[in-house]
């Protein structure tokens, strides 16, 4: 197994969410590796955890991870953020992402989970994404 790709596959994810002008059009820029600290925009997307589990087999190291992109509003309603998930989503499917270590072999949509947060006054969407690399 190899965790080696793991910095790598999170930059060109975020790099490539910052460089979608659909997504950004919707955010204004408000995308984040690490949310900041002080008042946030009202509507945000930011990566959160992964889980890598090992798919080496005989012709070299692998793995895959398992990440999460959430998107956070705060205003009444989901429609805005569905909006904005279903824009990660399309920029994200199937991305040809170039990485500093490893190949991407495949990116796809695992699931999405909706809730409301903060005693109802915000609204959160998990998208989880899964994506094979190759570190031979």
């Amino acid at each position: 197994m190899s965790y080696g790709s793991a910095a790598a596959l999170q930059a060109a994810v975020y790099q490539h969410l910052v460089a979608d002008a659909p997504l950004d059009a919707l955010v204004s820029g408000a995308i984040y590796d690490a949310v900041p600290g002080g008042t946030l925009p009202e509507l945000y997307v930011s990566i959160g955890p992964e889980d890598v589990r090992d798919r080496s087999d005989a012709t070299g190291g692998g793995a895959l991870h398992v990440f999460t992109i959430s998107v956070v509003e705060n205003g009444a309603g989901f429609a805005r953020a569905k909006a904005v998930s279903a824009a990660v989503s399309d920029a994200l499917v199937d991305a040809s992402l170039t990485l500093t270590r490893g190949t991407l072999v495949f990116l796809r949509f695992d699931r999405a989970r909706a809730r409301r947060v903060q005693s109802g006054q915000s609204r959160r969407i998990d998208l989880s994404f899964r994506a094979m690399i190759d570190d031979t």
